[in-house]
């Protein structure tokens, strides 16, 4: 167990260790694992530079292992004086902040006089690199005669195997077979020739490629110093604590972060790429978001990708899968987006509390279109049975008019009249105890209905808000989280902006209604409405207004 005194914060509803100085890098290797938020995490498709992240990958297998950021905060701790610098994210360092002789040599010759190496510096010098090359020997023969002996070499070897073959009387060579434009011995020659020579010219390529790399690879180290002293912090952000993400007053967006989705009137700024489909349709609806699923193409480039946006505020009625939106990458690269896929989860308890009604109206909608498209089948069914049966007894067919049964149509309306009643005995119990109630009493009862209705869904609704959770989305991507990264209802709404239109006074069109009038018309018809429950109630001997008492 490590004697080192962390620091802690509630970073997302979450207790994780903070990253604050120098001491603390130092004693990186000392952190208990399980303190960890994620284990690992791709060395590809993050906005942190992918050549930052590899330098850091020293077995190579495309991801970046607890293990090897600690290797790396080692290293930087070994070549660095003072790491605190680390936590400027800067792509320079102070040439007497370079602890390490060899590195502090090179970055000396790159600054050229000045007292900080730059990025950019490194980067031109590496550019800059030549090398003595070996010479390249000459070709033996001109380049259009290599190419026509390479095109033709299979073809004369075959002949040249056939014509062996031939004199020994085990083949016989079609006349019409083409015939080589060399004999066998000068196409042998011309053949060693040639592969003495590619063998020469690829060895001396080698060679100058090899002293090319031996010459930059000088400022590799320097190249990777810089590169890791402007990315490790924010590495630690997104892989110990997750403040990038966390933190949305900071500029600085977390490394999965990939852009932003403006659909309905909303910008989606939780989005990100989805590396893994199959693994995205078992683990993403555990998340507990309302997520969409978008083929995006920038049209231009021709560059493609699939991301996955959380939607955490407003309605959901105009979204469905098919609808087109605009995805804008970090570098404000737009693309077409089209919603492919949608996981369906509660957005706010507000859209919970209609969420019921909304599913009776699609149910009753879904009823009657089911119906009528029923008996639009059933009508032209009929009708095209009694056009085949006119085919078949070659005479048009005459309609049969059933008879009238009186004792039939006496029990439907016997049964039409008791359905009613029963309706109406239950209206007017319901009135009766209506009317017995105080007004306060009936705006209890008509909240505790409402309540009964949309309880539930709002009670679920808020269970699984509690519970949002990024990680399953993270871990669909390829890295292993170690902790919760829970997404609460107020920080949900940081993460999706609705649009705010100012109060505009709409234009008056020609021929339209005053709004007095408006007014007065409503007013009058309410009061009609109100005239006829009271007359209604009247009649049915229970009416409380006094003037009926």
């Amino acid at each position: 167990m490590s004697k080192y005194k962390w620091s802690f914060a509630n970073v997302g509803g979450v207790t994780r260790v903070r990253i604050q100085s120098a001491e603390d890098i130092r004693h990186l290797g000392e952190l208990d694992k399980k303190m960890w938020t994620v284990l690992s995490c791709p060395v590809n498709g993050l906005e942190i530079s992918s050549d930052s992240l590899s330098l850091m990958d020293s077995d190579n297998d495309g991801k970046l292992r607890l293990k090897e950021v600690v290797e790396a905060a080692e290293w930087l701790c070994a070549t660095l004086k003072d790491p605190e610098t680390l936590f400027a994210q800067k792509d320079e360092i102070a040439l007497a902040n370079i602890a390490d002789e060899a590195i502090a040599g090179v970055a000396k010759q790159v600054a050229a006089g000045k007292e900080t190496v730059t990025l950019a510096d490194v980067q031109a010098a590496i550019d800059a690199v030549t090398v003595e090359e070996q010479a390249v020997p000459a070709a033996p023969l001109e380049a259009d005669v290599i190419a026509a002996y390479k095109e033709k070499q299979a073809e004369y070897a075959a002949y040249f195997e056939q014509e062996k073959l031939q004199k020994l009387g085990l083949a016989v060579i079609a006349e019409d077979t083409p015939k080589p434009g060399m004999t066998e011995k000068k196409f042998i020659e011309m053949g060693a020739q040639i592969s003495e020579w590619e063998a020469a010219k690829a060895a001396a390529e080698s060679a100058n490629a090899d002293a090319l790399a031996a010459a930059k690879a000088v400022y590799e180290p320097l190249r990777k110093l810089l590169l890791l002293h402007r990315d490790f912090y924010r590495l630690l952000r997104n892989f110990v604590t997750l403040e990038d993400f966390y933190d949305r007053k900071s500029e600085t967006i977390a490394s999965f972060e990939a852009g932003t989705l403006i659909i309905d009137q909303r910008a989606c700024r939780l989005c990100m790429r989805v590396t893994d489909p199959a693994k995205h349709d078992s683990q993403a609806p555990l998340s507990g978001m309302f997520l969409l699923y978008c083929n995006c193409v920038n049209q231009k480039t021709g560059k493609a990708m699939q991301i996955v946006a959380a939607v955490t505020q407003g309605e959901v009625n105009n979204l469905s899968v098919g609808k087109n939106a605009v995805f804008y990458d970090n570098d404000g690269l737009d693309y077409d987006a089209t919603v492919t896929k949608i996981i369906d989860n509660p957005i706010s308890i507000r859209q919970a509390f209609w969420t019921p009604y909304r599913k009776f109206g699609k149910w009753v909608e879904d009823k009657i279109n089911k119906s009528a498209a029923e008996k639009d089948a059933k009508a032209f069914d009929d009708m095209t049975a009694k056009v085949e049966t006119a085919k078949v007894d070659g005479a048009p067919a005459e309609a049969q008019k059933p008879s009238f049964d009186i004792a039939k149509f006496a029990g439907i309306f016997a049964a039409i009249g008791m359905a009613l009643g029963m309706i109406g005995t239950m209206l007017v119990s319901v009135a009766k105890g209506w009317v017995t109630l105080t007004w306060w009493q009936q705006i209890l009862v008509f909240c505790g209905i409402l309540l009964l209705i949309s309880g539930p869904s709002m009670v679920m609704a808020w269970l699984k808000l509690r519970r949002r959770n990024l990680a399953p989305v993270l871990n669909a991507n390829g890295w292993a989280v170690n902790a919760d990264a829970i997404i609460s209802v107020i920080f949900g709404r940081t993460l999706t902006e609705q649009v705010a239109f100012p109060l505009v006074k709409a234009p008056k069109l020609e021929g339209a209604m005053s709004a007095w009038k408006k007014w007065l018309i409503g007013i009058c018809v309410t009061l009609l409405v109100l005239a006829v429950i009271c007359v209604v109630l009247h009649l049915c001997g229970f009416c409380c207004c006094s003037c009926c008492r």
